[in-house]
């Protein structure tokens, strides 16, 4: 029986969303991003779990093969939706770092300050390709840091171990709608939107 892959909730309501984010993504980006985008990379999930069942492994081969191209869509769409819940839950605060503690203390121990991480944070994130992500990370697996990571499309650059904290898509499909080509404008106003209460919680779950 092939796994069911859940469409998560934000924490918001898609009411909720259009006054939170608004700074940050207008009311019609917010919810097609959300509700057709976000949902299409799980749906799509689902329709490759059931295909693999039923995929001839003995056909695999570096060219192409059925179960080749089922894995490599697996890991767009598995990365593609595991960023957007993180995106979410990341946004609808006022920015204020002093709500998250922990994560402040661990932000300020790695990177000298609060600024300097805000910096290089939105440096990769201009620097990301038109499909790509800005991410701070808990390289959990190495050297227990935290880290800035630019992401090409979904998962190229991606460290192994790396938990992600702060997620921020920069595919022009986010953006574009309301701030056109200032992505940089996007990337300040998502900054000081950031909800560091629940980017704090997540610090304490996941990076201890």
């Amino acid at each position: 029986m092939a796994y069911e892959w859940k469409f998560n909730p934000r924490p918001y309501s898609d009411e909720e969303a259009k006054s939170l984010l608004k700074d940050v993504v207008d009311a019609e980006t917010t919810d097609w991003h959300y509700n057709t985008h976000h949902k299409g990379y799980v749906t799509f999930l689902n329709n490759i779990e059931k295909e693999l069942e039923s995929a001839d492994l003995t056909k695999a081969n570096g060219n192409w093969s059925d179960i080749g191209e089922l894995k490599r869509r697996f890991t767009w769409n598995h990365s593609g939706a595991y960023l957007h819940d993180v995106y979410w839950d990341n946004m609808g605060g006022d920015g204020d770092i002093s709500k998250g503690p922990d994560v402040k203390k661990a932000i300020e121990d790695n990177f000298g300050s609060f600024d300097n991480w805000k910096a290089e944070f939105k440096a990769c994130s201009v620097a990301a390709k038109l499909s790509g992500w800005g991410l701070l990370v808990f390289d959990r697996l190495y050297s227990g840091r935290l880290l800035n990571v630019l992401v090409d499309e979904h998962q190229y650059g991606a460290i192994w171990g790396g938990v992600p904290l702060v997620a921020c898509d920069v595919f022009e499909h986010a953006y574009y709608h309301k701030d056109g080509p200032a992505r940089a404008k996007y990337i300040d106003n998502f900054l000081n939107g950031l909800n560091w209460g629940r980017i704090n919680d997540r610090f304490n779950k996941y990076c201890r």
